[in-house]
């Protein structure tokens, strides 16, 4: 092959990564329309950033000030925060493009080599990539699906007898625990494959496997490195006290378990199809690792939709490989795939993800784009805020808990909020008092009073709207099609 064509035409995970990346691009505001907790990040990113100090007691609720805080996303809000001040809201779309697309090409080269082809391992890393994408937000949590694509891959290398480093796992749990609170994925996984090669060695007679001190290893050195962040020993008491609480997650849609009448699943359901077909049809048994791996995952994501990419990211490999064996008697098949290597093989393609990335960032750069990623006026109150950026209020407010980042990323530190998507943070106690006004439920009254609420910005066709429209102590000063603002007049 001429050396020209070999540098300009691009391999097939070239084209996945730009296809990925436009996707996730082209997907633009979605990513944080559909969620109000990118405000907050990019606010607390931009603190940081502007005193080269990670705050560990809170700063922007008037409910909770002072009190202690665990930053367990700092360094994602801290990147959030730099891309913010680049490209205004697309530079999180662009972090949130880059890290989907550099995730799901790593699956499909995992996929790849230990599936020895292409077609099959391309197929199934496009469905682990639908079926994540129901949870495609610009959110610190789209780091955990990169780490968990790059672990899972040491994992599996060193299962095969390759020779990795322990420090390399240290390093990545290390970012990991700083980034985002679901660095116990990671411990998750690699008890799976501890638990699978203990019950091969089992099964073999004897006490350890060959490569127990290298599992061992990792895991301390894991879970030692997951203690040094601003906080210590209380980023575990965070994780644990939230999942641990029933109330706050029944109270939180992304931890609910799929409902497979929305399409959205239907791709996740296909996956967990696929793997029982295929293992049905399998001659042999998977390795231990890999059964312990796909059973607890899909585990997982039946249990909630929020664990259901790292399902996609941890099985895809495991089904490529798994098809490709029953696939691989088809002489036809065969003869294909040896085609599509044989020219992959002269293709020297890597320049395009790098063009396709600077053309990224230079299109999110232009007036255009910049004006497309905004936040929705029907869903955030975007015309309020110009109002309140005219007239400020003075005092206390009370706010609707979705809006809590936009009022964050608008209009603090002038102001603080009542609550916002920390639910972590703000516990059960505070959250039961939100859903009582919200609700307009007995006792509002007192806890407006408790906490010195001056006034209220809520939905204008909201519960709460309606009965302070019908309460004299309360007037209305603004109003719009998505807000309404009241003042209690004292």
């Amino acid at each position: 092959m001429k050396v020209l064509p070999r540098y300009l035409l691009p391999r097939l995970r070239d084209i996945l990564f730009i296809s990925l990346l436009a996707g996730v691009i082209l997907y633009g505001s979605r990513l944080f329309n559909l969620d109000g907790d990118l405000g907050r990040h990019i606010t607390l990113g931009r603190y940081i950033l502007a005193g080269m100090k990670i705050p560990t007691n809170d700063i922007f609720s008037h409910t909770m000030t002072g009190q202690p805080l665990t930053p367990h996303e700092w360094l994602a809000q801290v990147i959030f925060a730099a891309a913010h001040a680049a490209l205004g809201l697309g530079g999180p779309v662009l972090i949130t493009a880059l890290l989907v697309a550099a995730t799901f090409t790593l699956i499909y080269l995992d996929s790849q080599r230990r599936s020895r082809t292409t077609l099959i391992a391309l197929g199934i890393s496009i469905l682990a990539a639908v079926a994540s994408s129901l949870h495609w937000l610009a959110r610190p949590h789209v780091f955990t699906f990169f780490y968990l694509a790059i672990w899972v891959l040491m994992l599996e290398r060193l299962r095969r007898g390759e020779a990795i480093p322990v420090r390399y796992f240290g390093l990545v749990m290390l970012l990991w625990a700083n980034t985002h609170g679901a660095f116990i994925a990671g411990l998750v996984a690699w008890a799976a494959y501890l638990g699978g090669d203990l019950l091969e060695a089992w099964s073999r007679h004897r006490l350890l496997p060959e490569r127990f001190s290298s599992w061992l290893g990792i895991g301390l050195l894991s879970f030692a490195v997951t203690f040094v962040n601003p906080v210590g020993g209380h980023l575990w008491e965070t994780s644990f006290g939230f999942v641990g609480n029933e109330y706050l997650v029944s109270h939180t849609q992304e931890y609910q378990p799929p409902n497979f009448h929305q399409p959205g699943t239907w791709p996740f359901l296909l996956m967990v199809a696929l793997s029982i077909l295929v293992l049905g049809l399998k001659k042999g048994r998977l390795p231990a690792s890999h059964t312990l791996l796909l059973a607890g995952w899909t585990a997982m994501g039946l249990y909630s939709a929020r664990n259901i990419p790292l399902y996609a990211i941890v099985a895809a490999p495991v089904l490529s490989e798994t098809v490709a064996g029953l696939a691989s008697g088809w002489f036809r098949w065969a003869i294909v795939e040896k085609n599509i290597r044989d020219i992959e093989s002269g293709l020297r393609g890597w320049v395009w993800p790098g063009v396709s990335l600077i053309l990224g960032i230079t299109l999110l750069a232009t007036p255009a784009l910049r004006a497309y990623n905004a936040y929705d006026p029907a869903v955030f109150p975007v015309k309020a805020m110009e109002w309140l950026e005219e007239h400020p209020q003075e005092g206390n407010v009370f706010n609707y808990f979705p809006w809590g980042g936009y009022l964050l990323y608008r209009l603090w530190p002038e102001q603080r909020v009542f609550i916002d998507g920390q639910t972590d943070f703000y516990g059960e106690s505070l959250t039961r008092e939100y859903e009582q006004v919200l609700t307009v439920a007995d006792g509002m009254d007192g806890i407006l009073r408790k906490y010195e609420v001056d006034w209220v910005i809520f939905p204008v066709d909201s519960a709460l709207a309606e009965a302070l429209m019908k309460d004299d102590r309360w007037e209305r000063i603004y109003s719009d099609e998505t807000t309404a603002i009241f003042r209690l007049e004292r």
